[in-house]
């Protein structure tokens, strides 16, 4: 029964976890609707992808204790994106499939830094989460590089005039010095780890509660 009991709670949780992932980052990378704001987007949607990844990632890995189910957990993501989206651009917006490859090159450095440290939790809090939220940021501007052009979108879903308090500030120049992959790797870098670390207590947490 405990064993039943344990793979139900189990199975639950990636369900849970995986689908608030993707509704969290169902729009990163589409940055075509966020034109006047697209690097702040960028390095926003980049943090948000990578924390979700990343917390996902290592509770799946520590779960199972098997290295190459981080890897497996990203597919789920992307999997559940893929037909989310699919849903929007049967609807006529013009998202792009491009973003949520991106996943899977993170999500095999976790499992690498768990596999080649032997299956240390606190390697892959540390290591991992320095990995994930280092590369993420840089492989997500290939989603910037590659979306539609901003103007010809622009021209083909025009949007509504914006209320006066949505309306957005001229961009400045030198904003974020440049560089928001920077910003997104090093904020990233240091969040990571903090929901590496969740992701590994709630294998903790899920185990106590069945043995309760």
């Amino acid at each position: 029964l405990m064993v039943w009991l344990r793979r139900c709670t189990h199975y639950l949780f990636i369900v849970v976890v995986a689908v608030n992932s993707t509704l969290l980052t169902i729009n990163a990378g589409d940055y075509i609707f966020y034109t006047d704001w697209a690097w702040t987007s960028f390095v926003v949607f980049s943090i948000s992808q990578t924390l979700m990844l990343t917390v996902g990632a290592c509770y799946y890995l520590t779960f199972t204790g098997v290295p190459g189910t981080a890897t497996y957990y990203a597919l789920i993501m992307t999997v559940y994106t893929w037909i989310a989206k699919g849903a929007w651009f049967a609807l006529g917006y013009p998202y792009d499939f491009i973003v949520t490859p991106v996943w899977l090159p993170s999500a095999m450095l976790l499992d690498l830094a768990y596999w080649v440290t032997k299956k240390n939790k606190h390697s892959l809090i540390l290591f991992g989460g320095v990995l994930v939220g280092m590369s993420l940021p840089l492989l997500n501007m290939v989603n910037l590089i590659t979306v539609a052009d901003p103007l010809e979108t622009a021209f083909k879903y025009p949007r509504p005039t914006l209320p006066p308090y949505m309306t957005p500030i001229e961009p400045q120049v030198g904003k974020f010095y440049n560089s928001p992959v920077a910003l997104g790797a090093g904020a990233g870098a240091v969040l990571a780890c903090t929901f590496a670390a969740l992701g590994c207590k709630l294998t903790t947490w899920t185990y106590r509660w069945m043995a309760a």
